[in-house]
């Protein structure tokens, strides 16, 4: 039987104006054998911490954007996943939230050791190459939750 950590967490989905989205690529240092896969910049919440906060938080230590919580806005979408890293199995309760920009130099300095560590790139994908692609990429149906809070019918839905 698999013990789950219970985890909540922030994500973002980053869009420039060409319509691309800012994913990272990276790895589980305890299963380099799982290869990489592409994922939006966020992370858990710190104790006492809103999702929006977090969100804000994550994006400037990740990403080098500085905004008030109150500037990502509400959650587009929310799920529920089950997964491991690093030696530990997680479920998560995430909140995506859509955050648009004109143009961004991806700063990288504020990332945690770990993520210095199992983080080996970004870019910015669009709707046609997130649809074409054959890497992974989490959420698995990203190009299909950015469609969506693009279009303003984001949702959720329990995993």
């Amino acid at each position: 039987m698999t013990v789950y950590t219970p985890r909540r967490a922030a994500r973002v989905l980053l869009v420039d104006a060409a319509g691309r989205l800012l994913l990272f690529r990276g790895f589980d240092p305890a299963r380099p054998e799982h290869g990489r896969w592409w994922f939006t910049p966020g992370g858990g919440l710190d104790a006492g911490e809103t999702y929006a906060q977090g969100a804000a938080r994550e994006l400037a230590e990740e990403t080098g954007l500085r905004l008030a919580p109150a500037q990502v806005g509400e959650p587009v979408y929310a799920d529920l996943i089950e997964f491991p890293f690093d030696g530990v199995w997680y479920r998560q309760e995430q909140q995506f939230f859509l955050v648009r920009v004109a143009a961004h130099e991806v700063d990288t300095a504020g990332f945690s050791e770990l993520e210095r560590g199992t983080v080996d790139g970004h870019r910015w994908w669009s709707a046609r190459e997130l649809r074409a692609t054959d890497e992974r990429c989490y959420p698995s149906d990203v190009a299909d939750v950015l469609a969506r809070a693009l279009a303003g019918t984001a949702g959720g839905a329990a995993c």
